[in-house]
């Protein structure tokens, strides 16, 4: 999601109805006048919140800097934060994030009203996520703009697919997520996802969708149906610790990429979670390899980009620096150290792609899963139950052997026996790092 740190100037002071008003906190005109035309009526509506100021206004300050239309008025802003914060104004608004996020959540109680009203300036979409004080599990000042609107990053819609003998835009070590459902296989770069995002396609006959969070560096695949609804998904225009949030179609509720489950909206609380499939990270070179049958998609997607190896966030995947900021980071990885990221029974884990390179066979347990990863010599990483079976070693393509002396074969979506007996594969993804550790900052690490 491409960012923009400052808002571009020309909005119009908002039409403002009624909010509601409380005793202990300004009422929301006072907030909005601070966009104003009229410089005097803009510092009027300053020196109100600094009189009356509660550390809960710092969020809408926040969100509000970059649409301040008098510089005087936005310097006395940034001045009011820096002298509630401590923190000198560097240049970057991570800092005042920071010390937000890291205070107890204290919301005025009109917050979300202020967020729809804000951002419907923007896109008047926007409004449909936060009006009506919305139920939520996440903190609404976690939630920032990434810089485009509602689907501005357009998702792919059942896209056109080739064969691999006809995908001569690829080279051997373009990087490919690879996906085989009941026998339905096919390969989505990250060349070209990378300026989509989302691809909602049928597969195996049925409704997925591939969502691609280029932030957090996570391609995770859902299935969409749950308990016989369809839930159509889309690109929100909005990040919740620098990960991509979805929105649903028929309720616009949004929805965390890496959980599958709302998070705000008309859907919270009701025990939706999308079923993750499995996808693997590898080069075009390996996948076609294993499947040389295999469908991929067309760069005729009906749209106008550069779909070049490495040509969308160039910048982004080449250093350590993130976009958005994050309220904690570990250190123990890199911040963009790849991690293949597990979670069963709701429990999380990530484990490091370095280690995997090193240990092509890993046996771990997860939620009371036991489970084997299987990392061939390209990197690309499968995970399967083990059933107490223990592996000792793969030949990296199709055999592997178990502690019995028994050799298996490796297929997409399970370990097969000599005698038949079979070890389904598990869910799992490829991450950064520091997007997975944010959205579970609990999860164990191995490394």
């Amino acid at each position: 999601m491409s960012a923009k740190p400052w808002l571009i100037g020309g909005l119009l002071a908002l039409g403002l109805g009624a909010p509601g008003v409380h005793a202990q906190h300004l009422p929301l005109e006072v907030f909005y006048g601070l966009l104003n035309q009229n410089g005097a009526a803009a510092q009027a509506s300053l020196n109100r919140i600094r009189a009356g100021w509660r550390d809960e206004y710092a969020a809408m300050l926040l969100e509000s800097v970059g649409f301040v239309r008098d510089p005087e008025v936005q310097r006395g802003v940034l001045a009011q934060l820096a002298r509630v914060t401590g923190r000198p104004f560097d240049g970057d608004l991570d800092g005042w994030y920071r010390w937000l996020w890291s205070r107890e959540a204290a919301e005025h109680p009109d917050y979300a009203e202020f967020k729809a009203r804000l951002y419907e300036q923007i896109d008047p979409r926007f409004r449909e996520y936060f009006a009506g004080r919305p139920k939520a599990v996440i903190r609404l000042d976690e939630i920032r703009w990434g810089g485009v609107r509602r689907d501005g990053i357009p998702p792919l819609v059942k896209p056109k697919m080739v064969r691999a003998r006809d995908a001569r835009y690829l080279g051997d070590d373009n990087i490919v997520f690879g996906v085989a459902i009941d026998g339905d296989v096919r390969a989505y770069p990250k060349r070209i996802l990378a300026w989509h995002e989302m691809v909602r396609d049928t597969i195996g006959g049925r409704p997925l969708n591939g969502v691609y969070c280029t932030l957090c560096g996570a391609m995770v695949l859902y299935d969409v149906t749950v308990k016989g609804v369809h839930h159509e998904l889309g690109t929100s225009g909005f990040l919740y610790r620098s990960n991509k949030l979805m929105y649903d179609h028929a309720t616009k509720s949004l929805w965390s990429t890496l959980s599958g489950t709302p998070v705000v909206g008309a859907l919270v609380g009701q025990g939706i979670e999308l079923r993750p499939l499995h996808v693997v990270t590898t080069t075009w070179k390996q996948w076609r390899k294993r499947h040389p049958e295999t469908l991929v998609l067309s760069l005729d997607t009906g749209h106008r980009r550069d779909y070049s190896e490495g040509a969308a966030y160039r910048e982004y995947f080449a250093s350590d620096r993130l976009m958005f900021g994050v309220p904690a980071l570990d250190t123990r990885l890199a911040n963009k150290a790849e991690v293949l990221a597990l979670r069963f029974a709701g429990t999380p884990l990530a484990i490091a792609a370095d280690f995997l390179r090193a240990n092509r066979v890993h046996h771990d347990r997860l939620g009371g899963q036991e489970f084997v990863v299987l990392t061939d010599a390209g990197g690309a990483n499968r995970v399967y139950e083990s059933a107490g079976v223990r592996f000792e070693s793969w030949d990296g393509e199709f055999l592997a052997r178990d502690h019995a002396g028994r050799v298996w074969k490796v297929t997409e979506d399970r370990l097969i026996a000599p005698g038949g007996e079979t070890l389904r594969r598990l869910p799992a993804h490829r991450a950064f790092w520091f997007g997975w550790y944010a959205a579970f900052p609990d999860t164990r690490l191995v490394k």
